[in-house]
């Protein structure tokens, strides 16, 4: 057998093993075995799995067995004496080729399931996916349609103020939305540190790596919801960037379609508006706890040699162009990533001015969003 054919199989077998490790929590459940899955691939995927399960099962039954009767068969007190040939020639053989023979026949299927996987031809949409500290942003690149996916799970269950819900840490605001029976590529990448996108239902576990751009692809036949998760230790807020996909018939989705550039037009319109210092806090207060929150927590006090506190800082209470100049570009080398790119100008303006006047900053400076058109 060729390495490259050995590889794959060892790259299936881990594959099927992660998608199975602890997929169960992003399946809501804790079963025995892989999630069957709602794709062709995923059930290709998990009928090979099972192919190699039962053909260890069988190697097992056939080996142990033979062990053990040899162990009794021969053993010293029924005056067994060991037999003394070696380097026999019709064992070497069997030796040989009954493994390389067992190997073939997983290898086989293996590669035709991996041929599968990567073919990203012919597809009828195409989605970017790019992993962020600690969120996900989707861009539809036939239908000028973008979105942040951020965490969803209220910070009250997070420090075990709350019961927990349903789907702890497997809720997001925006989900990624599908059609149904349309064969979707999607483009893998990450702005910052190496993610993972791995949606256990789907049979998809592939790396977002800053600089590269992996394919993948997938199918789904029937409208539901499919949650996983990041699956790269990406840093502190790793358990914090879950992946929810919902998939939708035809109506359903240009319906979606036309919802999301409805909610384009409207945050084009509020970045024109006149806000209020009521309004500026109300919606700072909700975009701070949705990105800011992970790292300098929601009451503003960061982590004492994490993450630096905004409460009474000094870039929260100084010159305002500083704070203007960090929370839009970022501070390379730090984890304070460039939110510029990110969020709009009324977010950008809104949560600059909760920062500035929650936790008693007070500085009772008022950030408009036409203001930060002109720092961007």
């Amino acid at each position: 057998m060729s390495s490259g054919t050995t590889a794959s199989t060892v790259r299936v077998g881990l594959s099927v093993w992660l998608l199975g490790f602890p997929g169960a929590a992003a399946a809501s459940n804790y079963g025995l075995n892989l999630p069957v899955g709602v794709t062709e691939i995923s059930s290709r995927v998990y009928g090979l799995h099972m192919l190699v399960f039962w053909i260890c099962v069988a190697i097992g039954i056939v080996v142990f067995s033979a062990m053990f009767y040899s162990i009794l068969r021969h053993r010293k007190s029924l005056g067994v004496k060991a037999a003394r040939f070696h380097e026999n020639t019709a064992v070497e053989v069997l030796w040989t080729l009954v493994p390389l023979s067992i190997l073939v026949g997983m290898a086989i299927p293996a590669t035709r399931v991996l041929i599968a996987m990567e073919d990203t031809s012919a597809s009828d949409m195409t989605v970017k996916v790019t992993g962020y500290q600690w969120k996900w942003h989707y861009e539809y690149l036939d239908e000028e349609v973008s979105f942040f996916s951020n965490l969803a799970t209220p910070q009250e269950q997070i420090l075990g103020l709350e019961e927990k819900g349903e789907h702890y840490l497997l809720e997001v605001d925006n989900p990624m939305v599908v059609p149904v029976g349309k064969r979707i590529r999607i483009l893998l990448t990450a702005s910052d540190v190496i993610h993972a996108w791995w949606v256990p239902d789907l049979a998809i576990k592939r790396d977002a790596i800053p600089g590269f751009i992996n394919e993948v692809w997938t199918r789904i036949d029937e409208p539901g919801v499919f949650r996983g998760q990041c699956a790269e230790l990406c840093g502190r807020g790793h358990a914090f960037m879950p992946i929810v996909v919902v998939a939708k018939d035809e109506a359903g989705w240009q319906a979606w379609l036309e919802e999301q550039r409805a909610s384009k037009a409207a945050d084009e319109t509020l970045a024109m508006a006149d806000w209020s210092m009521d309004d500026l806090m109300a919606r700072g207060r909700e975009v701070h706890e949705t990105h800011c929150a992970a790292c300098h927590q929601a009451g503003g006090e960061g982590i004492p040699g994490v993450f630096p506190a905004i409460q009474g800082s000094a870039i929260a209470t100084g010159a305002l162009e500083e704070h203007l100049e960090i929370v839009i570009r970022g501070q390379p080398g730090t984890a304070m990533a460039a939110f510029g790119p990110q969020l709009s100008d009324a977010d950008l303006a809104s949560v600059i001015t909760y920062q500035r006047n929650a936790w008693g900053n007070d500085t009772g400076d008022v950030v408009t969003p036409a203001r930060i058109g002109s720092a961007r």
